[in-house]
């Protein structure tokens, strides 16, 4: 399965705010949980219909409202209606190939971003699209299949001494957008320890298998890249955004985001950077190493030269040869060639050239 984008044929032409899924199901079933808080009080349970939902609409605190699978059109349609959101919205929801995006509706705020997930055991890293949609006091996110980094800001919710608990939804869309861009900041360390690795590994024995792991970590870093730096441009926006939703006090930590998202793409920069230069070095010790055996074999055909001269002159057929008939002809003649060899061998030797 590609990694990257991939346009299906059945998508070609429909609506704009059709209510269709563009992407892979991921989850059999929709998943429907809730977090309502305020100051006091926390109540998290797990819904079957939506529109056991809609009681939290017009409520004080906020609520969370969390959809895990996109896959179903009619859950969505119930979705948009229990919270009066334009099906726009909703379709932008369901197409996880789109690039994020953010925009400001009449009775909403939604925005789209790629979540990243790594594998603890086999460090593999995927991808799925991550929807939030922000009205007065409700937050909905909406991702392709359950489990995500989100854990921590629950924690933090559960605990009534956290500021989260006396703030508002946008506050909340902060905090999940916070550790997405942190969560990338992890996983770039996390792959740029393994490329940092492959430096002394470079100069000692620049090996096919290291070329290999070049390839790879530069695969892995291409995909990252691809969806984190689109997100930089939402993020610019959110943080620009003039909307009545986004509370004033809250504009401080809109702009920290901009600053990690930042952060994420500088490093990112800096490996791709270092996996050229990985390449290059790989290739120039790769020559060098060539040029050594070159060199050595450069060495002895060139002493092998004269040896070869001598053993031709004697060994020729012809029968007037002077030394021929001389009783320790042979052993001169042998004696002769080592001279030359070891002449020759410390010759080169002085001048380095091995």
């Amino acid at each position: 399965m590609t990694r990257f984008t991939k346009k299906k044929k059945n998508e070609i032409g429909r609506a704009p705010d059709e209510l269709f899924f563009r992407g892979e199901k991921k989850i059999e079933n929709i998943r429907l949980t809730i977090i309502d808080f305020d100051a006091e009080n926390c109540e998290e349970v797990t819904i079957s219909k939506t529109k056991e939902a809609i009681k939290y609409r017009e409520k004080e605190s906020v609520t969370w409202f969390n959809i895990d699978g996109l896959h179903n059109p009619e859950a969505m349609k119930n979705i948009a209606l229990a919270f009066e959101l334009d099906n726009l919205v909703l379709a932008d929801v369901m197409d996880t190939d789109a690039r994020p995006k953010v925009h400001d509706y009449d009775n909403c705020v939604a925005l789209s971003i790629k979540m990243l997930h790594q594998n603890e055991k086999t460090e593999k890293i995927t991808v799925e699209n991550l929807s939030l949609v922000q009205t007065k006091s409700v937050l909905l996110s909406f991702q392709e299949r359950d489990g995500d980094v989100f854990d921590p800001i629950r924690k933090r919710i559960r605990n009534e001494k956290r500021r989260i608990r006396k703030s508002s939804a946008d506050y909340l869309m902060y905090a999940l957008l916070d550790i997405v861009i942190d969560n990338y900041i992890f996983i770039l360390s996390n792959l740029g320890e393994k490329i940092e690795s492959l430096e002394e590994l470079l100069l000692d024995n620049p090996s096919q298998d290291l070329l290999t792991q070049i390839n790879a970590n530069k695969n892995e870093l291409n995909f990252l890249r691809k969806n984190i730096i689109p997100a930089k441009e939402m993020i610019l926006g959110l943080s620009k955004m003039d909307s009545d939703l986004l509370q004033d006090s809250n504009n401080v930590h809109f702009k920290e985001l901009v600053g990690n998202i930042n952060q994420a793409i500088e490093s990112s920069d800096s490996y791709r950077e270092i996996l050229s230069d990985q390449l290059n070095i790989y290739h120039i010790a790769f020559s060098s190493k060539l040029n050594d055996v070159m060199k050595l074999l450069t060495v002895f055909s060139v002493i092998f030269i004269p040896l070869t001269f001598i053993a031709g002159i004697y060994g020729t057929n012809f029968e007037v040869v002077p030394e021929l008939k001389y009783q320790y002809g042979y052993f001169i003649m042998w004696g002769v060639m080592v001279v030359i060899a070891i002449g020759m061998l410390v010759y080169f030797r002085k001048r380095k050239w091995f």
